[in-house]
């Protein structure tokens, strides 16, 4: 059998070598390829065992074209590198395998240090409905035994977007804040009320973090670098604080409210004097009527004298002393006017100035007047018409004289004077009757603030005298 040799490119890294068949050429193909893969130290060894292998492979081949045996020498040539090969070829990928077991070992114990060393920053709180919204410590259980540095204090403006909900993200500076103290996940935090209205949370970090949640529902003010974190607070390195008692803090009793005075419009005077208006008012007023007294007190008239509309204030206050000698004159009062029911009420004087008599509306000058004295329960009389009649009647202290308001129309009534005369106190109702015939006039004697309630009534029977028609003298007879 014929041999076929080569020496090409391929096998030229063997040129120094004797020529090899053909059968040995994939053999040689596949170390090279290995001793690539190797590492320098491995290089060399390979080298050496790919040496090894041809000058092995020469020796069989001297050997075997000396015993001249062709088939013998192939099967040699053969044998030979595929049992050095095999070895190599081990050698290596167990180094393969073993250098890149060491590569993801080192890279995993180096991302479990990186992760235990620089954790990632949680700076807030999940955004749940209810949930806590403050922000949230970046370490597990943060000691903070290090202060900043001393930092620009912050502007009104930015005070301002600090404690304002959405705003004022990024913001940082030296300031101070007040609020509630309340532990989350035990980490103290300071619960502020935004300018909205609204709650903020800082979370409150230091040398005495461990320290201030003792405070728990305290009253806390603290000061030192601020950083606004996320929209619903951020976090204080606390230089300084103070806390204060909830328990400490001892209500006073709430001043009663004492109504703003203000001046009554001529409307609402006109309404304070007018019976059944104007229930409730007060304010400050000047007020014009007729002083009388009922006991030891003193009340000023002002508007429907007599009859049960009538509407009286009681005076009080240092202005309403030393009245007596004006009783039944007419009095300027001014002062606080409170008027506390459709009939009256009080006024705490300032000033009460008397002031002359007004001209009477009907002159008793030159006038028939017939006085009765009402004693019992019930009386009679005859007046004629246009003619006067005086009737007076004892008063009680605490109550006054008074006749119905159309009573007092379809009678006539004039006057309804208050008479004080010794230590006893009379009323004087004057009448001038326009309306011939009888009348049944009834005098009610009630509470001075209170008409409704009736102690005694007087009645009286009045009957008046027409006019005598007496013919002229030569007239014609009617």
């Amino acid at each position: 059998m014929s041999k076929v040799y080569i020496d090409n490119g391929a096998m030229s890294a063997y040129a120094h070598l004797s020529k090899l068949p053909v059968e040995e050429a994939p053999q040689l193909a596949k170390k090279k390829k290995a001793a690539a893969k190797k590492k320098p130290a491995a290089k060399k060894s390979s080298a050496k065992s790919a040496k090894a292998a041809p000058s092995k492979a020469a020796s069989s081949k001297a050997a075997s074209s000396k015993a001249g045996s062709p088939k013998a020498a192939s099967k040699a040539a053969k044998a030979a590198p595929a049992k050095g090969a095999p070895a190599s070829v081990k050698t290596a990928k167990a180094a393969e395998a073993v250098k890149p077991a060491g590569k993801a070992d080192v890279k995993e114990k180096g991302k479990k240090g990186a992760k235990d060393a620089i954790p990632a920053p949680m700076f807030s709180a999940p955004r749940k409905e209810g949930g806590f919204l403050g922000p949230m410590p970046d370490k597990q259980l943060p000691r903070a035994s290090k202060l900043p540095s001393l930092a620009e204090a912050l502007t009104k403006r930015e005070m301002e977007q600090l404690l304002t909900v959405g705003l004022g993200r990024g913001v940082m500076g030296e300031g101070s804040l007040k609020g509630r103290l309340i532990v989350h996940a035990n980490f103290p935090y300071l619960e502020v009320i935004g300018r909205d209205k609204r709650e903020l949370y800082f979370l409150l970090q230091g040398p005495d973090q461990e320290v201030l949640p003792a405070y728990v529902d305290h009253k806390v003010s603290v000061s030192g670098y601020i950083r606004r974190t996320n929209n619903y607070g951020g976090i204080v390195d606390v230089r300084k604080y103070s806390a204060k008692k909830p328990d400490a803090e001892v209500e006073a009793p709430a001043a009663p409210e004492v109504d703003k005075l203000r001046f009554l419009s001529p409307g609402e005077v006109e309404q304070v004097s007018s019976a059944g208006m104007g229930a409730g008012m007060k304010g400050y007023a000047s007020l014009r009527g007729t002083l009388e007294m009922t006991g030891e007190d003193f009340f000023l008239v002002v508007s429907n004298a007599g009859t049960r509309q009538q509407v009286s204030f009681t005076l009080e206050g240092k202005g309403a002393k030393g009245l007596r000698k004006y009783v039944g004159q007419l009095l300027h009062v001014t002062g606080v006017v409170e008027k506390s029911s459709g009939w009256g009420g009080r006024i705490a004087c300032e000033s009460c100035d008397p002031r002359p008599n007004e001209f009477r509306a009907v002159s008793r000058d030159n006038m028939d007047v017939l006085e009765v004295e009402g004693s019992g329960s019930s009386g009679k009389a005859e007046v004629k018409l246009n003619s006067g009649l005086s009737v007076r009647l004892p008063e009680r202290a605490g109550y006054t004289w008074a006749v119905e308001p159309t009573t007092a129309k379809r009678v006539g009534l004039r006057e309804a004077n208050f008479e004080l005369k010794g230590g006893a106190a009379t009323r004087e109702f004057f009448f001038t009757p326009r309306n011939p015939g009888d009348h049944e006039v009834e005098f009610f004697l009630a509470k001075a603030f209170n008409p409704a309630q009736v102690s005694k009534t007087y009645k009286l029977e009045l009957h008046v005298k027409g006019l005598d028609l007496v013919p002229a003298p030569g007239a014609f007879p009617g």
